[in-house]
C-alpha cells in the first residue's frame, strides 16, 4: 500500500476554553466532523497549555518573556483529505492565537489494515 493512499485525516488543535465553541463551529461549517449521516462530530478534552511569548510576539494571552499557563480545550475532528486545506483555513481564521498548533494525522480505512 502506498503511504499516500488515504482519504481521511484527523485534525486537532488546542484553543482557550472560551473560544472552543467558535472554533468547533468553524470546523463543522468547513466540512470537518462528517461521519456517515452525522455532521459537526468532534471530541474535546480540557488541559493546560504553556508558552512564553518572545519580545517580537503579539500574544492573544500573556506578555513577552513571561511563562503563561492557559486552560485550553483540545478539539479533534475527522474530515476528507480533499477538504483538509479548507478546514485548516477555517480553523486558523476562527482561532485567536497568533501561532496555531495544528496536528494532521492520515487515517487508514478498516479495509486497508
Amino acid at each position: 500500500m502506498n503511504p499516500m493512499d488515504f482519504t481521511r485525516v484527523k485534525i486537532s488543535t488546542t484553543t482557550p476554553v472560551d473560544t472552543a465553541e467558535a472554533v468547533r463551529q468553524a470546523l463543522g461549517e468547513a466540512g470537518a466532523g462528517e461521519v456517515g449521516e452525522y455532521t459537526f462530530c468532534s471530541y474535546s478534552s480540557v488541559g493546560k497549555g504553556r508558552f512564553m511569548p518572545s519580545e517580537k510576539a503579539n500574544p492573544h494571552i500573556g506578555v513577552a518573556n513571561a511563562l503563561e499557563v492557559v486552560e485550553e480545550e483540545r478539539i479533534e475532528v475527522v474530515c476528507d483529505r480533499s477538504k483538509a486545506k479548507q478546514v485548516i483555513a477555517a480553523l486558523k481564521k476562527a482561532h485567536p492565537y497568533e501561532e496555531v498548533i495544528i496536528d494532521v494525522i492520515p487515517l487508514l480505512d478498516e479495509d486497508q489494515l
